[in-house]
């Protein structure tokens, strides 16, 4: 089963990033889990960029996202709003055939960061995406200074993971 994780930070030491990373060092074998590690790079969402065919790092995302299984997403808050360049790469899913029905789940990594989770699953529900509720995780990470591996060695981190991950793979077993 191929898992695409998507981070909203593209700070180097973003605790988002860094949970997704550990969720690779947790997954049983049967999940192939990969980060898309290129939305800083994909140029600001315009509909005239959709008519033909759409930049080339904008159908290579689009080919990733329709790949996967189901998608985990985690994305820092700012000023109470959701990460500018996270929605950027939401927006280049509004119009593909990829996105609508495909399994998501949230991971968000700092607890007080509501208002930016409550704006994602309201913009994913508008986009027909199929959240697993049950496969939702909120992880006080933020501030612990924790890598991947930190977050894979914490065993409260972890376990809350492992079941994520359990619930959201069974989820998309059906």
């Amino acid at each position: 089963m191929k898992i695409l994780t998507i981070s909203g930070s593209l700070r180097a030491a973003s605790s988002n990033t860094a949970v997704l990373d550990a969720l690779p060092l947790l997954a049983p074998r049967v999940l192939d889990i990969t980060r898309y590690s290129g939305l800083g790079d994909l140029p600001h969402f315009n509909p005239d960029l959709e008519t033909g065919t759409p930049p080339e790092n904008v159908v290579e995302f689009r080919r990733q996202v329709g790949a996967a299984d189901g998608l985990i997403l985690s994305s820092p808050e700012y000023a109470h709003g959701i990460a500018g360049t996270f929605k950027n790469g939401l927006d280049w899913l509004v119009g593909s055939l990829e996105f609508p029905g495909k399994p998501v789940a949230l991971i968000n990594a700092a607890p007080r960061a509501s208002h930016a989770e409550a704006q994602t699953l309201e913009i994913l529900k508008t986009m027909s995406a199929r959240l697993i509720d049950d496969a939702m995780l909120t992880l006080p990470v933020q501030g612990s200074r924790l890598d991947p591996k930190g977050i894979a060695e914490n065993e409260a981190f972890a376990g809350a993971l492992r079941t994520m991950l359990q619930r959201f793979s069974k989820a998309i077993e059906g």
